[in-house]
């Protein structure tokens, strides 16, 4: 058996806010925007896909919305100067910041925003 990651799936309560949210982190806008479902292909293969909380709801009738931080999904911005961009992009673009930019000790220019649910995103590049 071979498994590879093939996608990650966001659970949202608004499709075209969120989707709108990674388009700012240079995530194309899904060709198809109908129903409780949508997708992108990354550069890389990976799909991120947007789940209503409705079709969430209608999979799993016991499903709960989740409580605090719910999953870590972070963008390589290539520069430390694209980690300052990216978050000055996305705090102008009315979304919350959550930690500014700065100089981490592990080596990683380094900044968390907020996707409109809640989701805490990282931005991060080398330090070299």
């Amino acid at each position: 058996m071979t498994l590879s990651l093939d996608c990650l799936g966001i659970v949202v309560a608004d499709i075209e806010k969120s989707v709108s949210f990674y388009e700012l982190l240079g995530v194309a806008r899904p060709t198809d925007m109908e129903g409780p479902h949508v997708e992108s292909t990354l550069p890389n293969g990976l799909r991120l896909m947007w789940d209503s909380i409705e079709l969430i709801r209608e999979i799993d009738p016991t499903w709960e919305e989740p409580v605090g931080h719910r999953m870590g999904i972070g963008f390589h911005c290539g520069t430390p100067q694209g980690v300052d961009e990216a978050y000055a992009k996305v705090v102008a673009a009315g979304h919350v910041g959550k930690r500014e930019p700065w100089d981490a000790f592990w080596g990683q220019r380094y900044a968390q925003v907020s996707d409109p649910d809640g989701n805490l995103v990282d931005l991060f590049a080398p330090l070299c």
